[in-house]
């Protein structure tokens, strides 16, 4: 029995290297690639911008103290440039590499100038904007974490006016209006964390000729308040600014 029992160790030993050596070889599974994280820029974005900016103005005397000026008589023109800050809050959806949004921004500014009245001697037009507005809609090509998109909509600005002696600085006549138009702009931006952005931006906002009327405030001849005269106002404004957004949702999409 233990003869019989020692064989079969044996025979098993000698066995399993053989088995051993017909047993295929393990095969070799490659990782799968790595593939880059897509930036995704759907989601509601709320963010900060500043820049500066110029509205080209020209004034026509149209009516003057009742009289009716016919045709218009020009009394010049000027840029009114300065800075800007403010906000904005807007909305995209990401479709492939097309990109559509809405968005809403308001601004404070410091847009002032001024020209020589070449009507009326002795006297400046002096004009400023202290704010302004965009309504607009976009439309975007992305390529990964950069966004180049072209923007249209309405645009509204804060005007103020004053014909100001030119000898004492004082108001001879005043103005203000809040004036509708439209916009134009494009814009190139950088995601550069998962949910903020950096960007670039320029807007140009059509905003027409409008009649505005001036009021005395009481310096020179009529008492305060009187109807002093009414000048045609054309303007156009451009601006440029720096941007910042933070986005909830879209966010990063890694993938392997």
């Amino acid at each position: 029995m233990k003869q019989v029992l020692l064989g079969t160790v044996a025979l098993i030993a000698l066995a399993a290297p053989a088995a051993a050596a017909d047993l295929a070889a393990r095969p070799y599974t490659k990782a799968p690639p790595m593939v880059p994280p897509i930036y995704d820029w759907s989601g509601l974005y709320l963010g900060l911008n500043g820049g500066g900016g110029s509205a080209h103005k020209c004034l026509d005397v149209v009516n003057a103290g009742g009289v009716v000026v016919a045709p218009p008589l020009a009394m010049g023109c000027h840029d009114a440039t300065g800075g800007t800050a403010g906000g904005q809050i807007g909305y995209r959806w990401q479709t492939a590499n097309w990109v559509f949004g809405v968005e809403a921004q308001g601004n404070w500014a410091d847009f002032k100038g001024s020209n020589i009245n070449l009507v009326f001697a002795g006297v400046q037009d002096e004009t400023k904007i202290d704010a302004f507005g965009l309504f607009t809609g976009q439309v975007g090509y992305a390529w990964n974490n950069v966004l180049l998109y072209v923007k249209g909509g309405a645009a509204v600005v804060r005007d103020k006016y004053r014909i100001a002696d030119v000898a004492t600085g004082l108001t001879i006549n005043d103005a203000n209006e809040t004036r509708w138009g439209g916009a134009v702009g494009a814009g190139l931006e950088f995601g550069f964390a998962p949910n903020w952005s950096v960007g670039v931006e320029y807007d140009h906002l059509f905003m027409g000729h409008r009649d505005v009327d001036f009021f005395s405030t009481g310096i020179v001849g009529a008492p305060a308040g009187a109807f002093a005269g009414t000048a045609r106002i054309g303007q156009d404004v451009d601006i440029g600014l720096v941007r910042v957004n933070y986005r909830w949702g879209g966010a990063v999409a890694a993938k392997y």
